[in-house]
């Protein structure tokens, strides 16, 4: 099974920009879906954008959609959410999460994921 490790976080001014990175171990990547969610203080935990195991296909909550965008290299075990235009909203724990599965659908729901990466604080400030 992989493992995962966040990392790019950080504190940003409104407008700005922040690339997250998932860096995943082992050899069996490109069977899982990969997924971003966030979480604030006193929220619930977040669906942010998913990836398909090859990277065909992406999937954004609407309240990003435009301004954040997923992709992945799995010769590099590697996922990325590049974000843009970031505002105070945007202001979470931000975690990778992936799923082992032959299922077409790119899971939303926080509770399909069973690997989790430790995650990362984004802070944007205005």
């Amino acid at each position: 099974q992989v493992q995962l490790v966040d990392s790019g976080g950080g504190l940003v001014q409104v407008g700005g920009s922040l690339r997250l990175s998932c860096a995943a171990s082992g050899r069996t990547f490109d069977r899982y879906h990969v997924a971003w969610f966030r979480q604030a203080p006193g929220e619930e935990r977040q669906f942010v954008a998913g990836i398909s195991r090859t990277g065909g296909r992406t999937t954004y909550a609407d309240s990003v959609k435009g301004r954040f965008t997923i992709s992945r290299d799995n010769g590099r075990n590697t996922v990325y959410l590049q974000m843009n235009t970031l505002n105070t909203e945007d202001t979470a724990v931000y975690y990778c999460a992936a799923r082992a599965t032959s299922v077409w659908l790119i899971s939303t729901d926080y509770r399909s994921y069973d690997r989790w990466g430790q995650g990362t604080q984004v802070t944007v400030s205005s």
